[in-house]
């Protein structure tokens, strides 16, 4: 049973910084694509980071230079380090995970194969 449970949500003032996590079980991808994405009221959701098992990361260009995503192989937890965080960063984030084949990427692809319940994200001005 795969699951995903996010944690580190909360309200911030703009300019601040909140890690997220995702504890992460049950999956045995020999090859694997994971991300972090967002969806606010009356939006579509976007994916803002993404890192496969090999460790490459992308990040969606609104968040580029103020967002780092990171995986514990350990701990089997990925992390969303956000600063200098902006109004506009307020949604819902979710972490999801996908297998992957040996040409497929992983950067950009919202086709994952699960989901976490999401943690929300608050930013004030």
């Amino acid at each position: 049973q795969v699951q995903l449970v996010e944690s580190g949500g909360g309200s911030v003032q703009a300019g601040g910084s909140l890690r997220l996590s995702c504890a992460a079980s049950g999956y045995t991808y020999r090859r694997y694509c994971m991300g972090w994405f967002r969806q606010a009221p009356g939006k579509e959701r976007e994916g803002v980071a993404y890192i496969n098992s090999d460790g490459p990361t992308s990040y969606a260009d609104s968040v580029r230079g103020r967002f780092t995503i990171s995986k514990d192989n350990a701990k089997n937890t990925l992390t969303l380090q956000m600063n200098s965080l902006k109004p506009e960063d307020t949604a819902m984030y979710y972490c999801a995970v996908r297998g992957l084949g040996w040409y497929e990427p992983c950067a950009g692809r919202n086709d994952m194969d699960y989901w976490g319940k999401g943690t929300l994200v608050t930013i004030s001005s």
